[in-house]
């Protein structure tokens, strides 16, 4: 029998308070605040306890089991980030409260500054923007203001691998350059010769996910770098899968002129379902002076012998692209990320990296007799196979996917990167056990047998769930944000 909603609950004069007697005169609301067609139920407490409750155990998150979305980096989430982001000096602080009240908060984001720093190899950082995205906004528009700073105003293509993450033409186009793809080679890394056949005076830069969505790091590297810098064009890293490198390499070492963090995937703030997010940008020397702002600045006392703490302050780069949020970047996701990267220390960051390989290759090597693995060859934190079993021509990643949200699984990210037919990205993370990762790869290997056996099992699956398979295309756009009772729904409201 189906649990009734609280909307079927609701009785006329049920209620879940009890408001002591007014002490003041009685004022009716103003009726511009007062709506008659809401039809609120009328319920007590434990109604409304249980409804919340229950609709929490319908959700699936990362503290109830593993969420191997590639390229989302889903990790767990150590709880005392959230104790430190919720001390009231940070959680208390007012934006527009004067440097000299907020010492100990600019303290914070200058020692974040410096860390990125330290991690990826660049002279300077803005914690500025507020998401990945934000990030890469700001390295391409830095990378226009360098170019126009110099009068190369016939710099306007933007080079892109086909394994980029899809916001990278989406950045290139709003930033007002014109995106070129570029092949990958048969390893999964960005092909040579393609590459050669755009090095003139039109080229501004290229955007380059390393490791790449395909979970592989470029093999030549540093050639693709010295052979943009070589044509005057400038390299943009973007760091969404940073996860793999933290300690191991350093991306201004390779070549990269500017990189976004995400500092909620890398640096573990809980994210997903649009935020929170943050995505500070590092760059070089060439860069720097471009980097939107403001950006925290140490200010050391004259050594007279007193001890004199320093101060830090608020400052806008020379020539900073300017801000791009309001205020000084996503404050709270970075303290979480700050407290991240004090409570593991370098050596920590890593082991955290070199976990996250070591599990993406346990995985892939258990795999690849069961599923096509379309490059074979060691993967960094995340890796690639096909949804596809031999012997079920009918079964497609979406299938298996579905089916594994029965066997107690969120699903990988399926039918991305584009370039690899029925594509299941799956990325493990450093969190998750050897036996967590045992059970994920026999579940699969079970599905792999069904397919063949039961294919019906797939195509209905998931059958456990509160909710079974939707047309999930249909859904996004035709939206129900609401709940209606069966008598006033139509017939597609799902």
């Amino acid at each position: 029998m189906t649990e009734p909603i609280i909307y079927e609950l609701g009785q006329p004069g049920r209620t879940g308070i009890d408001l002591p007697p007014c002490d003041v005169p009685e004022s009716p609301l103003p009726t511009a605040l007062v709506r008659d067609d809401l039809d609120l139920p009328e319920v007590s407490q434990l109604d409304v306890v249980r409804h919340f409750v229950r609709l929490s155990q319908l959700n699936y998150g990362v503290d109830i089991g593993m969420y191997p979305l590639g390229s989302c980096t889903m990790k767990y989430n150590p709880k005392i980030n959230e104790d430190i982001a919720r001390l009231s000096g940070f959680a208390s602080t007012h934006p527009l409260q004067p440097e000299e009240a907020v010492q100990g908060n600019l303290q914070l984001l200058f020692e974040m500054q410096q860390a990125l720093a330290a991690l990826s190899g660049f002279d300077a950082v803005s914690l500025q923007p507020a998401a990945g995205a934000h990030g890469e906004l700001a390295g391409v528009l830095m990378i226009r203001a360098y170019h126009l700073s110099r009068g190369d105003t016939q710099r306007r293509v933007m080079l892109i691998p086909d394994s980029a993450h899809g916001t990278n033409p989406a950045s290139t186009t709003m930033a007002g350059f014109r995106a070129i793809e570029l092949a990958s080679d048969a390893r999964g890394n960005v092909d040579l010769a393609e590459l050669g056949k755009h090095l003139n005076d039109d080229l501004a830069g290229m955007m380059l996910t390393n490791p790449n969505t395909l979970g592989l790091f470029d093999e030549q590297i540093t050639q693709i770098t010295e052979m943009v810098h070589s044509a005057g064009g400038l390299m943009y890293g973007d760091g969404a899968n940073f996860n793999a490198m933290m300690g191991i390499a350093k991306p201004a070492d390779l070549g990269f002129d500017v990189m976004h963090f995400n500092l909620h995937k890398t640096f573990a703030t809980p994210h997903g379902g649009g935020g929170p997010g943050s995505g500070p940008v590092g760059a070089n020397t060439t860069l720097a002076p471009f980097l939107p702002g403001p950006v925290v600045q140490r200010i050391d006392p004259p050594d007279t012998g007193d001890t004199v703490q320093p101060s830090f302050r608020l400052q806008m780069p020379e020539q900073s692209i300017g801000r791009l949020k309001a205020f000084h970047g996503n404050f709270g996701v970075i303290v979480r990320a700050y407290a991240y990267i004090r409570s593991l220390g370098a050596a920590g960051l890593r082991q955290a990296s070199e976990m996250a390989v070591l599990n993406a290759n346990y995985v892939q090597t258990k795999l690849r007799d069961v599923l096509p693995l379309p490059y074979d060859r060691m993967c960094a934190h995340e890796c690639v196979l096909q949804g596809i079993v031999d012997g079920a021509e009918d079964i497609r990643a979406l299938d298996i996917s579905k089916r594994l949200i029965d066997y107690g699984f969120h699903p990988p990210t399926n039918y991305f990167p584009l370039i690899v037919p029925e594509a299941l990205m799956i990325e493990p993370t450093e969190t998750e056990s050897k036996e967590t990762l045992d059970r994920f790869c026999e579940a699969i290997r079970c599905i792999a047998q069904e397919a063949i056996g039961s294919p019906e099992l797939l195509h209905d699956a998931p059958s456990s769930a509160p909710i079974g398979r939707l047309d999930e295309v249909r859904a996004a756009r035709q939206l129900k944000l609401r709940w209606l009772p069966p008598d006033e729904s139509d017939a597609d409201a799902h």
